[in-house]
């Protein structure tokens, strides 16, 4: 619970994304992923296309391909930056 209150988005779905990657791929969509974060699909799309302007993802329907993994476990190591 304290994370949903307290963490930002963008690091619990950094986390998220990297515990649910087979491979490279998480295979969710983004209701499915803001249903598990407790936020709104909207929020979650937000963050999705931030993380891809960084290029550290690719979107796809049904579908979210990591790129650049030390990047995002940067971000939740070192959320400061």
């Amino acid at each position: 619970i304290d994370d949903i209150a307290f963490q930002r988005i963008d690091l619990r779905l950094a986390t998220r994304l990297l515990a649910m990657a087979d491979g490279d791929t998480v295979r969710a969509t983004h209701q499915q992923l803001a249903t598990e974060l407790g936020t709104a699909r909207e929020v979650i799309s937000r963050a999705l296309s931030e993380f891809q302007r960084r290029g550290w993802v690719e979107q796809a329907r049904g579908e979210v391909r990591l790129i650049d993994r030390p990047a995002l476990q940067n971000l939740i190591q070192n959320p400061e930056r």
